[in-house]
Formats: C-alpha cells, sequence, structure tokens
C-alpha cells in the first residue's frame, strides 16, 4: 500500500502561507490549500493562528450569487519576520554622508541623533525616578530601558558602591563596528542623560562579551 504523504508541521505551513501571501497577494483558503499542498482544514487552522497573532488579516469578497470568498493577506507587522537588510543600508547611508560632507558631517549627523535620543531618555527616567533620587536608581531606571531597546542591560552595584551599567547584547553592532562614532555618541548621551562620569571599561564592538560602563558622581556634585 503506498504511503500517504506527510503534511507540513504547523509552523512549516504558517511560514509557507506567509511566503505565498507576499509574493501572492491576497488568496483564499482553497487557494492557498491547492497552491501548497495542504488540506483546507490545516491551512484554516494557521490562518487563524496567524490573524488572532496579527500577521495576516482577511477581507470578504462578495461578487453575484453565491457565498462570499474570504481572502487572507499579510500585515504590515508581518514585514519583521521577512528578510531585511538595515545593517546595510544604515551603513551605506553612513558612506553616503562621509562622501558628502566629510567626517565632520558624519559626526554632526551623530551629534543630532544624540540629542533626540538624550531628550527621549530624560522624558522616560523622568517619568520612573525622581530627578534628585539616588545615582544607582537613576542608573537602574535607565538599564531597564535599555533592556527594553534590546541591549540586555542591568545595573550593578558592588558592595564598595561602584555603580556599572552592563550591555550584554550590541542592537547596532554592526554599525557600531564601522563606525566608532555611534558608540562615542552613546557614551556622552548616558553622561549627560544621567549628569555623571562614565567611563566605559568594556566594549563590544571591540571583542569584549559586553559593553560596560562604570558611572561615578562628577566631582563637586
Amino acid at each position: 500500500m503506498a504511503g500517504s504523504v506527510a503534511s507540513p508541521s504547523p509552523s512549516t505551513l504558517r511560514r509557507a502561507i506567509l511566503v505565498n501571501l507576499r509574493q501572492r497577494g491576497p488568496m483564499s483558503p482553497d487557494g492557498l490549500a491547492t497552491h501548497l499542498g495542504a488540506s483546507r482544514t490545516g491551512v484554516l487552522q494557521q490562518l487563524h493562528a496567524l490573524e488572532q497573532a496579527g500577521l495576516v488579516a482577511h477581507a470578504i469578497e462578495r461578487h453575484g450569487v453565491g457565498r462570499p470568498r474570504h481572502l487572507y493577506d499579510v500585515t504590515p507587522d508581518a514585514q519583521d519576520l521577512f528578510p531585511a537588510d538595515y545593517n546595510g543600508f544604515a551603513s551605506a547611508l553612513l558612506d553616503a554622508i562621509a562622501s558628502v560632507g566629510g567626517q565632520d558631517l558624519v559626526e554632526e549627523v551623530f551629534a543630532a541623533r544624540r540629542q533626540q535620543l538624550g531628550a527621549r531618555l530624560r522624558e522616560q527616567l523622568a517619568a520612573r525616578v525622581a530627578a534628585d533620587a539616588p545615582l544607582a536608581d537613576r542608573v537602574r531606571e535607565l538599564a531597564v530601558i535599555q533592556d527594553g531597546a534590546g541591549y540586555l542591560a542591568e545595573a550593578i552595584v558592588a558592595s564598595d558602591g561602584t555603580i556599572r551599567l552592563r550591555e550584554h547584547n550590541c542592537a547596532i553592532f554592526h554599525l557600531a563596528r564601522e563606525a566608532g562614532s555611534c558608540c562615542e555618541a552613546e557614551l556622552a548621551l548616558f553622561r549627560e542623560v544621567l549628569g555623571a562620569d562614565v567611563v566605559r571599561e568594556t566594549h563590544i564592538a571591540s571583542g569584549d562579551r559586553s559593553c560596560t560602563f562604570r558611572v561615578e558622581t562628577r566631582a563637586g556634585d
């Protein structure tokens, strides 16, 4: 007796559905099932799961007599599941900026970006901790904010009172490796928003496992 053809796993089928909708545009469950060689029931189950996750949505198409068709398509939220080249784009953009205005213009761009990030970080910190709170508390809250931005950050206060901010991931690693200016901008940013002396002790882009910053109260404060 001939063996039956194995059905694709749920994760494989979900991926195939997303790719086909991306390539072909809106499709009905029947159309997807036919094209993918899967059962209509299996396709519907995965479409419903994808819809609940906000990755696909359906519209109803009515034409003449008969039951309306449900046509499914990917949503903008599904975009992050497809290949992207943000690192390459960012690097090429920096090269273009340098070719237009030289390294001075690159520095100006990072300075402007630092000002934007600084304003946002100060606003976030103000909502989380008092401006006159102990430095360790402000560093802890900054670590929470950076952790939410993908840096796997934590604040560490040693028994002798030494305060460190440690980032176990560099969310802009490829850019940081090519353009040291962005790392210097981050260092200056931390000094500004914390109002403290900040010294970088370890550096992911230089081969370390983390970016570690020692944070100290400024002399005279």
